[in-house]
C-alpha cells in the first residue's frame, strides 16, 4: 500500500491516520458483477471499492473512496498529491482487517461516485476499436491540407523571430505575456502544438533572472532551427525527420509504435519520476535505464486534473520487460510493452560530472532541441556555495536547476556525505528526482 504513496511524507501521514480513531465512518463495497477484487481482503470476501469519512481541519470530514479495481482515488481533501494521505490511510485500515465488506448501501456520494466510473468504463469497453480511415482519399487530403497549415505558420513563425532580432530584446520584458500568446495561438491554428507550447514557455524567461537575454536569444535560435528543417525535411535522414515532426506537434500512435517501433528487452532500473501540470492535464514522466544496454527511456503517463496517474512504475526499483521506442533521431520515449514482477533494487552505478556532461553533448549532437535527459550521479555531496550544486570527488559540480525549491531532504538524506543522485538535467541545472545513500532503498526527492 505504501508503495502506491508519491513521496515519503505521504507515507508517513498516511500512517498516522491509519487508525479507527480517525474515520468517523468507512466501508468496503462489493464487487460489481464480473468485477474482481483485489488479494488481502477480509471477512471472507474481496471488495470492490472503499470508503470513508476522515476528521480534518475542517468541519465536514473528508469524504474519501479507493476502487481497487484501478486503483483509483477521489477524495474531498484540498491535497494535489494522488493518492492522497486519507486515501493511503483508507487502504492502510483495509489491510490491516479494520475494514469489512458491508451488505448495506454505502453512502450516496460513495455510490454516485462508483456508479459514474462504471459507466465511463462501460462506454470506453463498448467503444469500437481504431480502425483504418474508410475513405483513404480523403484521409489523405486532410493529412496534406495539416502539412501545408503547418508549412505556413512555420514561415510566419520565420517572419516573427526576424523581427525580434531587428528589433532588439531590450524591450521584451515591458511586453508582458500577450507578446508570445498571439503568435503561440497563430502555431495552434496551423497545427503546430508542440511550437505553441515552447512560445508560451518563453514567456517566464525574460523574467529567470540574469542573463535572460542570452536564453531568450538560445530559444529563438532553436525554433528557427525547427522551422528551416521542417522546411527542408525532404533532405533530412528519416530518424531526424521524425525528431522534427515530433517537435512541431505530429503524433505517433501508440499502436503504431507497438507494431513498428524499435523493441529492447532489458532489466531496467527506475530512476525516478516527475509529475507536471499544465492546464487540465496532469503528465507523470517516469525515468528508467537499462541495465545491459545502458539505454536511456522515458515512459510518460496522462490523466485529467483530479483524477490518478499511473503509479505501477515504483522508483527505486528493477523489472525485466520490453520497451517499444517512439521513432527518433535520438530515441528516448517509450511504451512498455511486457514486463515482469517488480523488485527492489540496489543503487544505479552513477556518473562522474564530466561524464554526464559528456552524455548531455552527445545526446544534444543528436537531438538540438533535447531539454531534458536523464543523469545519474555518484559520490557526490549537495553544497550550497556559491550557489546550490552537486559536487564530485573531482572538484566538478552540476548547479540545481533554480525551481527546484525544496532541497532539504537531498541535504538531509545526505548529511554531508556522498550519496548517488538521479535526476533530469536541463540546461538550467539538474532537478533532482531521487537519492540512495550506500546500499540503502530509494528516497524519493
Amino acid at each position: 500500500m505504501l508503495a502506491l504513496a508519491p513521496d515519503a511524507a505521504s507515507q508517513r501521514a498516511a500512517q498516522g491516520l491509519a487508525s479507527p480513531r480517525s474515520w468517523h465512518a468507512s466501508g468496503a463495497v462489493p464487487p460489481a458483477p464480473g468485477g474482481t477484487g483485489q488479494n488481502g481482503a477480509h471477512q471472507g470476501e474481496e471488495p470492490g471499492a472503499l470508503w470513508g469519512e476522515c476528521a480534518g481541519s475542517a468541519a465536514v470530514p473528508y469524504r474519501t473512496m479507493v476502487d481497487l479495481s484501478g486503483p483509483a482515488y477521489r477524495c474531498s481533501c484540498p491535497s494535489r498529491k494522488f493518492p492522497c494521505k486519507h486515501a493511503l490511510a483508507l487502504l492502510l485500515l483495509w489491510s490491516d482487517g479494520h475494514i469489512g465488506v458491508q451488505r448495506e448501501n454505502p453512502p450516496g456520494w460513495a455510490t454516485s461516485w462508483l456508479n459514474g466510473r462504471a459507466a465511463r468504463t462501460s462506454r470506453g469497453s463498448a467503444a469500437a476499436p481504431p480502425e483504418d480511415p474508410k475513405d483513404p482519399a480523403a484521409a489523405q487530403r486532410r493529412a496534406q491540407q495539416r502539412e501545408a497549415r503547418v508549412a505556413s505558420g512555420l514561415a510566419e513563425l520565420d517572419r516573427w523571430l526576424c523581427d525580434q532580432v531587428r528589433q532588439g530584446l531590450a524591450g521584451t520584458q515591458r511586453a508582458g505575456y500577450r507578446h508570445w500568446d498571439a503568435i503561440a495561438a497563430r502555431m495552434v491554428d496551423a497545427q503546430a502544438p508542440g511550437v505553441a507550447e515552447r512560445l508560451r514557455a518563453l514567456a517566464a524567461v525574460p523574467y529567470s533572472g540574469g542573463g535572460w537575454e542570452g536564453r531568450l536569444l538560445e530559444e529563438y535560435a532553436l525554433l528557427r532551427l525547427l522551422a528551416t528543417a521542417y522546411r527542408r525535411s525532404a533532405e533530412l535522414p528519416g530518424a531526424l525527420r521524425d525528431t522534427v515532426r515530433s517537435r512541431i506537434g505530429f503524433t505517433v500512435r501508440q499502436a503504431d509504435v507497438l507494431a513498428a517501433g524499435v523493441s529492447v528487452t532489458d532489466r531496467w532500473h527506475v530512476l525516478g519520476r516527475r509529475d507536471l501540470e499544465q492546464e487540465r492535464v496532469r503528465t507523470r514522466r517516469v525515468w528508467l535505464r537499462g541495465q545491459r544496454t545502458g539505454r536511456a527511456a522515458l515512459v510518460l503517463s496522462f490523466a485529467a486534473s483530479g483524477e490518478p496517474l499511473d503509479g505501477s512504475l515504483r522508483t527505486g526499483t528493477e523489472l525485466a520487460a520490453e520497451l517499444a521506442y517512439y521513432p527518433a533521431a535520438l530515441p528516448l520515449r517509450a511504451v512498455v510493452v511486457s514486463r515482469e514482477q517488480q523488485a527492489a533494487a540496489p543503487p544505479p552505478p552513477g556518473q562522474t560530472v564530466a561524464a554526464a556532461l559528456a552524455s548531455w553533448a552527445a545526446a544534444l549532437a543528436e537531438d538540438p532541441w533535447l531539454d531534458t535527459w536523464p543523469a545519474v550521479l555518484e559520490g557526490v555531496v549537495p553544497a550550497r556555495s556559491p550557489a546550490p550544486c552537486l559536487a564530485d570527488a573531482h572538484g566538478d559540480a552540476l548547479p540545481l536547476h533554480p525551481g527546484a525549491a525544496d532541497r532539504w531532504p537531498l541535504f538531509a538524506v545526505s548529511g554531508g556525505h556522498p550519496v548517488t543522485v538521479a535526476g533530469e538535467w536541463t540546461p538550467r541545472g539538474l532537478w533532482p528526482l531521487t537519492a540512495w545513500t550506500g546500499t540503502g532503498p530509494a528516497v524519493q526527492l
